[in-house]
């Protein structure tokens, strides 16, 4: 792996981290899982750096969460937040910053916007969405429709941040092609 690939995957760990910062807002129909602006890192990583990178990226972050830095929104962090209500979209974060990659991947050039935002949904709501929302009927021991219910409130959050990953990676694909 080259010097630029290391330093790509650790500056966005570092915008994953510092995107917790924004406050979070907790649904209390949502079993506890907040919503925070750190699912839109995520999305990035994969549009901006590819699968590999992408995925790596979000890993290294989950690495640095996982060892008690205070890096999640809220300022949590430590092995306990993975066995939360949250824990499973955190496993989906990775996941879904590879698929989202992965699909960009297959174009030379740029995908346009719609396709781009399918993209973007498909990895970081969809993949997501799929490890989470049957982790959070587990652990809140309800069952998966209520989950899923419950969930339904992060929609509108995810549709605003997938829109505003494509317009900024857009703009920074064209800014930087060779990212």
């Amino acid at each position: 792996m080259a010097t630029k690939d290391i330093v790509l995957i650790a500056l966005f760990a570092a915008i994953i981290a510092a995107l917790g910062v924004v406050p979070q807002i907790t649904i209390p129909m949502a079993g506890g899982v907040p919503i925070t602006a750190q699912s839109m890192g995520v999305m990035l990583a994969g549009a901006l750096l590819g699968a590999k990178r992408g995925g790596l990226a979000v890993v290294l972050f989950l690495v640095l969460v996982a060892v008690g830095l205070p890096l999640l929104s809220g300022g949590r962090g430590g092995a306990g937040v993975f066995f939360g209500a949250s824990g499973g979209f955190l496993i989906g974060f990775p996941i879904g910053a590879f698929m989202i990659g992965f699909l960009f991947d297959r174009h030379t050039g740029q995908p346009g916007f719609v396709l781009s935002l399918i993209y973007v949904l498909i990895g970081g709501v969809g993949v997501i969405y799929l490890l989470g929302v049957p982790w959070l009927a587990q652990v809140a021991e309800i069952s998966l429709s209520q989950a899923l219910a419950g969930s339904l409130a992060f929609v509108p959050g995810d549709l605003i941040k997938a829109v505003l990953t494509v317009l900024i990676a857009r703009e920074v694909r064209k800014a930087m092609p060779n990212l």
